[in-house]
């Protein structure tokens, strides 16, 4: 099964741009009421602030998840967005063996989802842990996403 969000991602630049504009005419109205001799409040400032907030909330959540279970590889990928046609940042990359997934876990908070493999490693003890952005997944992958995974799991290891 093979599937990523990008239809779905195609209103976070937008809402970056936005923001930003909000954040600037805040700014600039600040600066007017400098050039009065009114004095400034901190009530002045809170709209700069939650505008400040919510596009930290918006950057952190606003990345693109690919999937690819098909072949012998798992592969798991997150990339930001705003510009991901010109260049990669933000990746978080995981490429492995299905045989090597020891688990999953899948979080849904309502604005905010996830999903957390942990891979079985010969190196160190125990499991490497990844935890990969789900938030703007469909109903319907993030299910296939889970029935994937779950029937990986769930399959008779062959017996050499």
């Amino acid at each position: 099964m093979r599937f990523n969000n990008k239809n779905e991602i195609k209103i976070i630049p937008p809402i970056y741009i936005v923001l930003v504009a909000v954040f600037l005419t805040n700014i600039f109205v600040n600066i007017e009421l400098i050039g009065q001799d009114e004095p400034i409040k901190f009530s002045h400032f809170v709209p700069n602030i939650v505008t400040f907030l919510i596009f930290l909330f918006v950057h952190k959540i606003g990345v693109s998840f690919d999937f690819d279970s098909d072949g012998e590889t798992l592969i798991f990928k997150n990339n930001g967005v705003f510009f991901s046609k010109f260049m990669e940042y933000r990746v978080r990359k995981a490429e492995f063996p299905k045989r090597k997934l020891a688990n999953f876990k899948f979080t849904n908070y309502g604005i905010y989802s996830s999903v957390t493999i942990y891979i079985k490693s010969r190196r160190r003890r125990g499991f490497k842990k990844y935890t990969f952005n789900t938030t703007f997944l469909n109903r319907k992958k993030k299910r296939g996403l889970v029935a994937s995974l779950q029937s990986i799991l769930d399959k008779p290891k062959a017996v050499a």
